[in-house]
């Protein structure tokens, strides 16, 4: 297992930037591809949304969120005190603003899903920290990267 990192924050809309700046930090001072960052903060982003949106705080009103490099990826994940429904990701109207976030979720990470511990509810993501091929070429992680493979 590689680094990681949890942060509690406000259950509040304005942390999902403090969120999203933690977890670029985070990333960058790991040395994971610039690409792999964007997306990575751009789930958290949703699932932290989300969880402000459609879910209760924790019993100490805040909201966890966490995130760690692991065997090829960034796994990230938002812990709530959950909500009257299962999160699935739909398929919004054209017209509809909102709807979106869990099918945005699915299409950047490898692999995403729930789980329940008591009244807590994890919803968490793995982002791939590597491309296999880029434009036809393999790449390679700088040495860096290599703890999150």
């Amino acid at each position: 297992m590689g680094p990681s990192s949890v942060v509690l924050l406000p259950y509040a809309p304005s942390s999902v930037a403090v969120a999203r700046q933690y977890l670029s930090s985070d990333l960058q001072e790991w040395g994971v591809y610039e690409t792999v960052i964007d997306d990575a903060v751009l789930v958290v982003s949703e699932l932290l949304s989300n969880a402000l949106r459609h879910a209760h705080p924790l019993p100490s009103g805040q909201i966890k969120v966490a995130w760690q490099c692991t065997d090829g990826y960034v796994e990230v994940a938002v812990s709530d005190g959950g909500s009257a429904t299962e999160p699935r990701a739909g398929r919004a109207a054209l017209s509809s603003l909102g709807g979106r976030g869990l099918g945005i979720v699915e299409y950047l990470a490898e692999n995403w899903g729930v789980r329940h511990e008591g009244d807590v509810t994890t919803v968490w993501a793995a982002v791939a920290t590597v491309d296999t091929v880029s434009n036809g070429h393999a790449t390679v992680p700088s040495p860096a990267v290599r703890e999150c493979i």
